[in-house]
């Protein structure tokens, strides 16, 4: 008698394998890999980015850049030696005018006689040479070594025609006829401001022409 539940013939025990696993686990880990590596690498190139955007220019290269080039050279600074020994310049000295100097007249050259005149508040080498009828120069003359006159100090040499002492009759107009000068240059070297001498005065006599 068969079987009722006859056997199956040929039929392939089932076998387990843990391959298909281990290959899914590969491809995991390498997707994760990629992924990893591809983020690293977008981090490098923003990081580098931001330093590149981060550089400040440097202004004095600009500066530098703007400035023209010549070819001027510079001025060479003199050596410490050569500084030391050069001479330093001498200040230049001022040049004080001369005084002119008047030269000296004798009063034998003029001729009459000889006076002393003191000299009076306000008067001048001027105002004195005036009076007696003389140039200015031939007063200075006379008193080359006189630089200045101080009233009722300096004592200047005075040369005139005479000295006249008054007599009996001896007017001024009469005086100043006898001598061959006017009246008014009679009363202005002997200082009068009216006519009138006295007798025994002596009055000085000035020459008729500037000496």
């Amino acid at each position: 008698m068969e079987d009722e539940f006859p056997k199956k013939r040929n039929v392939r025990p089932t076998e387990k394998s843990n391959l298909p696993i281990v290959t899914l686990l590969v491809l995991v880990l390498l997707v994760l890999a990629m992924l990893y590596v591809g983020y690293e690498y977008i981090s490098d190139s923003s990081s580098n980015a931001e330093e590149l955007t981060s550089v400040v220019v440097d202004s004095t290269l600009e500066d530098s850049a703007a400035e023209p080039i010549t070819d001027t050279p510079a001025p060479a600074e003199e050596a410490p030696e050569e500084a030391a020994t050069k001479p330093e310049p001498k200040p230049e000295k001022t040049q004080e005018p001369k005084k002119e100097e008047t030269p000296a007249i004798s009063t034998s050259s003029i001729g009459g006689e000889e006076i002393t005149h003191t000299v009076q508040s306000g008067e001048t080498f001027s105002s004195i040479a005036s009076r007696y009828n003389l140039k200015t120069e031939t007063l200075k003359g006379l008193n080359s070594s006189v630089s200045d006159v101080k009233a009722g100090v300096t004592k200047l040499k005075v040369q005139v025609k005479a000295v006249h002492t008054v007599g009996p009759g001896d007017v001024l107009r009469v005086v100043a006829s006898k001598y061959g000068v006017s009246k008014e240059a009679l009363m202005k070297a002997n200082g009068k401001a009216r006519d009138f001498s006295e007798r025994g005065e002596k009055l000085v006599i000035p020459f008729p022409d500037k000496k």
